[in-house]
């Protein structure tokens, strides 16, 4: 039995964690302050004996007496309609203050830190599919920069603590992710286009649809994670994670509308300031090194993401 600390650990990855991992008889520390996840996402485990919640801000030097084996560090907003507008200054507080408090926890208890970063590092990529060797076309000043700057400043700050510290590092690229647990009003595409068709209101696409992404299941998600944590010392990444299965935003809209009974239409208004064209992981180091590629296609996992927000209208019915 390990005992793993989960920052982020409300939120929608950090929830299906804690359940994986607490399901395999780890001890786990949640650690979350609710900023954009929610505490019904793991009411049900509060009550497990090997689950503990505790309500902090990473930004803040977290104290923990009791040994660690690993950390997950998962808190960040990750919403664009977060990040993008009054969040932002939060946000690249986040991602700098708290790898640098979480990556100081791990030295003091010779913890393994798994840090969370994203494929937003690459930016509006010129490169594609895009490798981990890619570094990326970020605009460091605009509306999307606390995020992708903060995040590669965060990968950064792992990387020196490795060199300087010893601390044993590993670095994933999350791309497009849905599943159980998202938050509804995350603004992000897979959650926002479900939540309009379940209203019956109209599906908007930013721009006219023909930008790209690659959307992974929750499951497969968290199966190369607990796979890239357990490896050995000599393995600090950075590691893409991801579908490279790729659909256009329209594509993903007409998939959601065969699969919900709706009067919903597409319409189409302006496209996002620094709003990537192309995203599509190169996963050749996943499959080599981990043995792993996603099982579960987007017409099968769309089936449970759109139950379980069935379960949650009520949370943006109005």
């Amino acid at each position: 039995m390990k005992t793993i600390l989960i920052t982020g650990g409300t939120g929608f990855i950090g929830t299906n964690l804690c359940i994986r991992l607490l399901s395999e008889g780890n001890k786990i520390i949640c650690v979350d302050n609710n900023y954009t996840g929610r505490i019904e996402n793991i009411k049900h485990l509060l009550t497990h004996p090997l689950f503990s919640f505790i309500h902090h801000d990473i930004c803040t030097p977290l104290h923990i007496e009791d040994p660690i084996d690993q950390i997950y560090n998962l808190a960040c907003p990750a919403s664009p309609p977060a990040y993008q507008g009054i969040h932002a200054i939060q946000t690249t507080k986040t991602c700098i203050l708290g790898a640098i408090n979480m990556l100081e926890l791990a030295k003091k208890h010779q913890a393994t830190l798994l840090q969370a970063s994203t494929s937003e590092v690459y930016g509006d990529p010129e490169v594609h599919p895009q490798v981990e060797t890619y570094r990326g076309n970020v605009n460091p000043i605009g509306v999307r920069a606390c995020y992708d700057e903060g995040k590669r400043c965060a990968e950064s700050l792992c990387f020196d603590y490795h060199r300087q510290e010893g601390v044993d590092i590993k670095v994933i690229r999350i791309f497009n992710t849905y599943g159980p647990y998202m938050d509804p009003n995350d603004g992000r595409v897979v959650s926002n286009f479900i939540c309009q068709a379940l209203l019956g209101k109209d599906i908007t696409i930013y721009g006219d649809g023909s930008q790209t992404r690659s959307f992974c299941y929750i499951d497969d998600l968290i199966e190369l994670i607990v796979r890239v944590m357990n490896s050995g010392k000599d393995f600090t990444g950075p590691i893409n994670t991801g579908n490279p299965h790729e659909f256009t935003v329209k594509e993903l809209a007409e998939l959601i509308l065969q699969k919900i009974k709706t009067t919903s239409q597409i319409i189409y208004t302006k496209l996002p300031a620094d709003d990537p064209t192309k995203r599509k992981p190169d996963i050749t180091l996943a499959k080599t090194r981990f043995r792993w590629e996603p099982k579960v296609p987007l017409l099968e996992g769309l089936d449970p993401t759109i139950e379980y927000f069935k379960s949650q209208i009520h949370l943006f019915k109005n």
